[in-house]
């Protein structure tokens, strides 16, 4: 997979125009996100259309950010076997671009994913303790449930914990995973 540091990207973008994909949230992608990026949500049927329509392109590279550069690394891998051959993942995501002091589009705060990803998985931690202490042991379950799925996540770097949540109403911009274009 080919990678870029958004240094490399921002000379690239004064010489042409490119094609940046943002692959976070939409709530993610309103908060703050890269001048000039289109968001297509990784794990969306957005996601799924935008490769179909742009396998086999013989079009100049594409550009693909997220916040650090995970999730990017993962649609890159995606896009390729899907048959989008020129994908480069943007090293750092949009946390490196603001660091540089590129331009950015910033709107309304949200919560970040990860975020919400602690909470709950503290939350239902802290439950089956709880539970398992007051009412039944067996409740102490949930506990090892959730520190073996937070283990699986920090081994695979997928965390079915945050597609879960990624997918919630409240991570979505008027209940729509589609595609806007700022």
């Amino acid at each position: 997979m080919k990678t870029i540091d958004v240094g490399q990207l921002a000379k690239n973008r004064e010489q042409a125009t490119i094609e940046l994909i943002d692959v976070r949230t939409p709530v993610e992608f309103r908060e703050v996100h890269a001048e000039g990026a289109k968001n297509v949500p990784l794990n969306s049927t957005a996601f799924n259309q935008w490769s179909e329509q742009h396998k086999n392109s013989a079009a100049d590279s594409i550009y693909v950010i997220c916040k650090g550069g995970n999730r990017s690394a993962q649609a890159c891998k995606s896009l390729v076997a899907a048959g989008v051959s020129n994908v480069v993942s943007v090293e750092g995501g949009t946390t490196a671009w603001q660091q540089a002091g590129l331009p950015v589009v910033r709107g309304k705060k949200a919560m970040s994913l990860e975020r919400q990803v602690r909470i709950l998985a503290g939350f239902l931690a802290l439950l089956g303790a709880v539970l398992g202490y007051f009412v039944h042991p067996s409740f102490v379950g949930i506990s090892g449930f959730i520190g073996a799925g937070l283990m699986f996540a920090g081994i695979t770097d997928t965390c079915g914990m945050g597609m879960m949540l990624a997918k919630m109403p409240w991570n979505h911009i008027n209940n729509k995973g589609s595609c806007s274009v700022s």
